[in-house]
C-alpha cells in the first residue's frame, strides 16, 4: 500500500462495506441472507425497493472508480444509469447476479483507490466538481446510508408482515 492516507481511506470504504466496524451494518451486512423476494419489495408504489438500492450502489462505485482513473463512461455491465429497475421476487439468479456486480465494483473500486498516490487526493478528475478526496470518502458516505436506508426498508417489510 502506499501512503498512510491511501491505507487510511482502504480502511474506510472496507467499513463501509463489508469490515466490521462500531457503527453496526455495513452495505454488504445489510443484505445478507436476503431473498429475491425480500429485496424486491417496496414500502409503496414508485418507491426504490432494496434490489435497485444494491445495483444503484454498485453504479456508483463503479463512477468513482471511473472517475478515480480517468476512464471513459460506458463500461457499466448494466444499460442505463444511476437507478436501475428491479422486480422479480422469485428471481433468485438475477438477484445474485446483481449482489456479485456489488461485490466486484467494490473490488474494483478498492483496486483503484490503492493505486492512488497521497499527492493525487487533491487532483479534481476531468469533469468533476470534487476531488478524488472527496470522491473516496463521499462513496463510503454513501455505502453507509444507503445500509441504513436498507436496515429501515427490512424493519418496515417485517412490520407489514406482522398485521
Amino acid at each position: 500500500m502506499r501512503g498512510s492516507e491511501i491505507s487510511i481511506f482502504l480502511i474506510l470504504i472496507d467499513q463501509a462495506f463489508d469490515h466490521k466496524s462500531w457503527h453496526g451494518t455495513n452495505l454488504r451486512g445489510s443484505i445478507r441472507g436476503l431473498s429475491s423476494a425480500e429485496a424486491s419489495w417496496r414500502p409503496s408504489p414508485g418507491r426504490h425497493n432494496i434490489w435497485e438500492i444494491v445495483v444503484h450502489a454498485a453504479y456508483w462505485k463503479y463512477v468513482v472508480r471511473r472517475r478515480l482513473l480517468s476512464e471513459k463512461r460506458g463500461s457499466f455491465p448494466l444499460k442505463g444509469s444511476n437507478w436501475f429497475v428491479r422486480e422479480g421476487d422469485s428471481d433468485e439468479a438475477a438477484w445474485k447476479s446483481d449482489v456479485d456486480l456489488l461485490h466486484e465494483t467494490h473490488k474494483s473500486l478498492r483496486e483503484a483507490v490503492s493505486r492512488l498516490s497521497s499527492k493525487e487526493l487533491g487532483y479534481k478528475p476531468a469533469a468533476s466538481k470534487v476531488s478524488n478526496l472527496e470522491l473516496v470518502t463521499g462513496i463510503a458516505a454513501h455505502d453507509l446510508y444507503h445500509a441504513g436506508q436498507i436496515q429501515l426498508l427490512k424493519r418496515l417489510h417485517t412490520i407489514t408482515l406482522d398485521k
